[in-house]
């Protein structure tokens, strides 16, 4: 088995988890078998009672883990298929190491982070190297070097080095290599400083890959190397891609990334076949036709609140050869005006969400769809608003409503999931994973899976409130049929091109869709 540690300096943001899939991209390609995990040195025990606006999307697994939205990016890069055992945070460990202290498992020691802290973290890698089944672990560590939170954790893999062998271990750091535009010249000072602490922990990157606005001449790569203690080849240039993160790959595998990995690791592996990777890009760069899709939603001011139906629309898009134009809207500028922002879309997308802000103006985007016949996909929140709309402006039901926005709602046709009522805590309290759903036959829903049952990822409280399905099924709103849950999951109008699809599906399946596999879910409806 072999270990890839990914470390992050100077400033957040830099793209670690990006880089991290992207190596997983290359190495799949040389016919390697790799799996991901993500440390999050945050307290929180995961960051599904996180604001987006803090930490941008939460991206739910099959298993119902709700992580970081990089395993997003591991899923979508690679044929990766994740679970909880890949996402590890200090509030995780720390639980964990005070439950045993409780239990009694630590009787007699005093508990301490060394070695109990950083044991729990070494025992989380070794979960997933004990599986016979990968040939390398990609692990990110989130956060900055020199972050108090982050200690215990790059501490841990010091000494997991020390246990598997050097050999065995590359450590990457992603780092940043500012542009001084007043100097006209690039500076290498914040990368020797964080390399220098990452020193300090007892941790030596073997490579450097430098976020850079300029190219990285002769020069500097050669004052990286001697002051970073690196090979000059080892220091990789990461330039902003010129159209779409899928060109990074690429670019990573240019600089020779890939092939000095595998020889710092000792693999032994052909190389890479791209060619498919390439004609993905290619497509997504340059495609046959455009359309553009509005998305309607409370966080848009922030692009990776939505980070996988964004990724999720372009991988869609480009199964068809076709290039989406994202018209992106906040759905509080639709009270007003929703014809005005909405009459050039060939589509509009109403993602998750929770409360009440903005749910106006999603249902006047939800209305403008049906009665224009413009294509609609509501995702979670997103149906449920569709349903109310329909249920308001066609099914007569005027204060029709869900239990979400007014808990004494006279018309709740969306209501809290039964198994909730008894819920008080927050975190980790929702309806959360895979579940199935029977699809209604001749709907386009069964159009466009082609099978009778479906498997989505759900992340949600409120449902469809089945009381009201046979009323308005005589208006031809159609829910999904329930499996041995008795709620409904999917709705769909036969009448019109009102498409709803998924009421409980989770945001981050939909960007479930590498396209080696071509796992793409949302059909790009045409224009």
């Amino acid at each position: 088995m072999k270990y890839i540690f990914v470390t992050g300096g100077v400033v957040s943001s830099l793209g670690k988890g990006l880089a991290a899939a992207s190596l997983g991209t290359l190495l799949e390609a040389r016919g390697l078998r790799v799996v991901f995990q993500k440390f999050d040195p945050y307290l929180n025990v995961d960051p599904g009672t996180m604001n987006p606006f803090q930490h941008g999307e939460v991206y739910v697994l099959n298993d119902g883990a709700e992580t970081d939205l990089d395993l997003g990016h591991y899923e979508r890069f690679t044929n990766c298929v994740l679970s909880r055992h890949n996402n590890l945070t200090s509030g995780q460990v720390y639980e964990s190491v005070i439950l045993k202290e409780r239990r009694g498992d630590y009787l007699g020691k005093t508990v301490q982070v060394i070695p109990h802290v950083t044991d729990v973290i070494k025992d989380r890698i070794r979960e997933l190297s004990d599986e016979s089944k990968y040939d390398v672990v990609i692990t990110e560590i989130g956060g900055t070097t020199g972050d108090i939170e982050g200690l215990p954790f790059l501490e841990a893999i010091r000494q997991f080095i020390l246990e598997v062998g050097a050999e065995n271990v590359v450590n990457i750091h992603v780092t940043l290599v500012p542009y001084i535009k007043a100097a006209h010249e690039l500076k290498t000072k914040p990368t020797q400083q964080s390399v220098a602490k990452l020193r300090e922990i007892g941790l030596q990157p073997q490579v450097l890959i430098c976020r850079t606005e300029k190219p990285l001449d002769r020069d500097v790569r050669q004052k990286l190397s001697m002051f970073c203690s690196v090979s000059e080849k080892a220091v990789i240039e990461a330039r902003d891609v010129e159209h779409t993160v899928y060109e990074y790959p690429l670019m990573l595998h240019t600089e020779g990334l890939d092939g000095l990995v595998c020889n710092l690791l000792q693999l032994k592996t052909a190389e890479p076949d791209l060619a498919d990777w390439r004609k993905f890009v290619e497509r997504v760069v340059s495609p046959n036709k455009r359309i553009k899709i509005a998305v309607v939603g409370k966080y848009i001011d922030l692009r990776d609140a939505y980070k996988s139906i964004y990724e999720s629309l372009t991988h869609a898009a480009a199964s068809q050869d076709c290039g989406i134009d994202l018209k992106l809207i906040d759905a509080e500028s639709l009270q007003d005006d929703p014809d005005g922002q909405l009459k050039d879309v060939a589509g509009v997308l109403i993602p998750g969400g929770f409360g009440a802000r903005g749910v106006e103006g999603k249902i006047k985007a939800a209305r403008f769809a049906r009665e224009h016949k413009v294509p609609y996909l509501g995702l979670c929140l997103g149906m449920q608003i569709a349903t109310i709309e329909f249920a308001r402006n066609v099914c007569g039901i005027k204060n029709a409503n869900s239990t979400e926005f007014d808990k004494n709602a006279a018309e709740p046709v969306i209501s809290l999931l039964e198994e909730q009522r008894g819920v008080r805590k927050k975190g980790g309290s929702m309806r959360l994973g895979t579940w199935p759903t029977k699809i209604v036959h001749g709907t386009l829903a069964a159009k466009i899976y082609r099978r009778d049952d479906v498997m989505e990822r759900h992340r949600h409280r409120y449902e469809f409130n089945m009381k009201y399905r046979d009323r308005m099924a005589r208006s031809s709103l159609l829910p999904g049929l329930p499996v041995s849950s008795g709620i409904s999951k999917q709705a769909e109008q036969t009448a019109s091109a009102f498409q709803r699809i998924h009421s409980g599906v989770s945001c981050s399946s939909w960007g479930r869709c590498a396209p080696r596999r071509n796992r793409s879910i949302i059909a790009a409806p045409s224009p």
